[in-house]
């Protein structure tokens, strides 16, 4: 849109192709849900994978992603679209006509992860009943709407049924990278339009977010940043994460995250038969101390801090392990974590003295037993065999209002999707007229970009980097398809309505940054 208010052309043609190729998208996306399918129930020694589709298991979604992106022509060249050294799905396209030099251009990050959470596939048919966490709906005469509608946050009117893509990763977070598939394939088209004037837009199809949240970009900023040029460093990172709320409205423009960190807590005892107890010291029972009274800090607040924007800090036990003898005996150790979500203000070493300080852990420590409190590493291989062995701390980030990236993304929204669609703020999971920025509640891949502020990073003081007292990062803005009440849940679906305007606003946003 003009500085008149006035649409352009290149305005119009993006949300014509946005809208010409939404069939494209669904087939992608289906398409990307499904292929777990072919994997989960095949032996082993055929091929099968049963974690298939899940962190570090994404290379078959992968390599149909990589393979499509260069049949339907979303990068220049078939080489343009390849893995990098962690598993990471790279793809990238820039005008090499346009008169800027690489290193003048500004350069946009579309990120989405690949992986999803557990696919759970037996409890989809049995609640559900005809949908399938792969292959959507089955038998749409059997599904149970009554418990969908009790289980995700959002869904629109039932006449409005026929739009939604069921099944694991459609909300969280596929269409994301379909939607970016698209928009690259757009900007290629309008290239003598010059949709990609004096930029370059790098995607990635990242691995592994689920168990080690931002492991993709982590690997960029270890590995590939310190020495990268500087068409290679973002200037803006745009989070295709589902940026929808289902009260507030679909596709809101985000702008920052809590971080989180595990804090893992291993109480060790003595072994003995359950039948004289006094010959030990159970873990398990101490260890519930530390988690009752833990529990019941958080829940009167005591030593979280609150953030207007943000939200306050959280903790929450997550997980358990007991190495015990036998069900008749004293275990001999008791392993927990807690989920420790931190605010603006939070550190994680704050996080763990605050746990260390635990009256239960004092007596537990008075009792004789070992009480340790650590940040585990994340040890895992991604599917190419990379180990990040990262610390399991993944940092908020906030991208400021005033910030360019966010303000020409409200620029973006307005040129090519406000005139297409007419919901309010506020009415329900429905994309809005006016632009919605808020922020996410849950984690993104943005938590693997912020580095300390001391370390190097070529060009990134010329690139409007957030700089704040500890660390710094790519302005990051988040939008994309899928509510976020929805992710993670049995019955897990999207409405495809919202890869059309995703998709045009991914290809608007580039060069409105550019022209800032």
């Amino acid at each position: 849109m003009s500085s008149s208010g006035v649409l352009t052309n290149l305005d119009t043609r993006i949300s014509e192709l946005a809208a010409k190729y939404l069939p494209l998208a669904s087939e992608i996306l289906r398409e990307a849900i499904r292929i777990p399918a072919d994997y989960v129930d095949k032996p082993l020694d055929q091929g099968g994978d049963p974690a298939c589709g899940t962190s570090n298991h994404e290379f078959p979604r992968l390599d149909y992603l990589r393979k499509k992106i260069v049949e339907i022509k979303a990068v220049r060249r078939d080489e343009d679209a390849f893995f990098d050294e962690f598993g990471n799905l790279v793809w990238w396209v820039e005008d090499p006509n346009d008169g800027i030099a690489p290193a003048q251009k500004k350069v946009i990050y579309i990120d989405g992860h690949t992986d999803t959470v557990k696919p759970l596939r037996a409890q989809w048919r049995e609640k559900v009943g005809g949908v399938d966490c792969f292959n959507g709906i089955v038998d749409p005469k059997s599904i149970n709407k009554e418990f969908l509608r009790k289980e995700l946050g959002y869904l629109p009117d039932e006449s409005e049924w026929n739009h939604l893509i069921f099944g694991r990763g459609s909300a969280d977070q596929l269409g994301g990278v379909v939607s970016a598939a698209i928009a690259t394939k757009i900007l290629l088209e309008l290239e003598s339009e010059g949709s990609l004037k004096g930029v370059i837009v790098r995607s990635y199809g990242t691995a592994c977010e689920e168990d080690n949240d931002g492991a993709g970009p982590m690997y960029l900023v270890r590995k590939v940043f310190p020495t990268a040029k500087p068409e290679i460093i973002p200037d803006v990172v745009i989070l295709t994460d589902g940026s929808g709320c289902s009260k507030n409205g679909a596709l809101g423009i985000y702008r920052g995250q809590r971080g989180r960190m595990q804090i893992e807590v291993t109480v060790t005892g003595k072994s003995c038969h359950g039948s004289m107890p006094w010959e030990g010291k159970n873990p398990l029972e101490f260890g519930g101390a530390i988690l009752k009274e833990a529990s019941e800090k958080y829940d009167k607040r005591i030593g979280f801090k609150d953030d207007k924007f943000l939200g306050h800090g959280t903790r929450t036990a997550s997980w358990a392990r007991l190495d015990t003898p036998s069900d008749c005996a004293v275990p001999e150790k008791f392993t927990f974590r807690f989920d420790r979500r931190l605010t603006i203000g939070e550190t994680p070493e704050g996080s763990c003295a605050d746990v260390e300080a635990l009256d239960a852990v004092a007596a537990a420590r008075k009792a004789g037993l070992q009480v340790d409190v650590s940040i585990p590493t994340y040890t895992e291989a991604s599917w190419n065999g990379y180990v990040l062995n990262n610390p399991q701390v993944y940092l908020g980030w906030l991208t400021p209002e005033e910030h360019p990236a966010v303000q020409a993304a409200v620029k973006a929204y307005e040129n090519v999707i406000s005139p297409y669609v007419d919901g309010k703020v506020g009415t329900g999971g429905c994309v809005t007229k006016q632009p919605r920025v808020d922020r996410w509640v849950f984690s993104t891949d943005g938590v693997g970009f912020p580095v300390p502020k001391a370390t190097v990073i070529p060009g990134s003081a010329d690139k409007k980097w957030v700089v704040n007292e500890v660390y710094k990062h790519p302005a990051m803005i988040g939008f994309g398809p899928g509510i976020e009440q929805n992710t993670h849940k049995i019955g897990e679906c999207l409405d495809e309505r919202e890869l059309q305007h995703c998709a045009a606003f991914l290809a608007r946003f580039p060069t409105v940054y550019a022209s800032l």
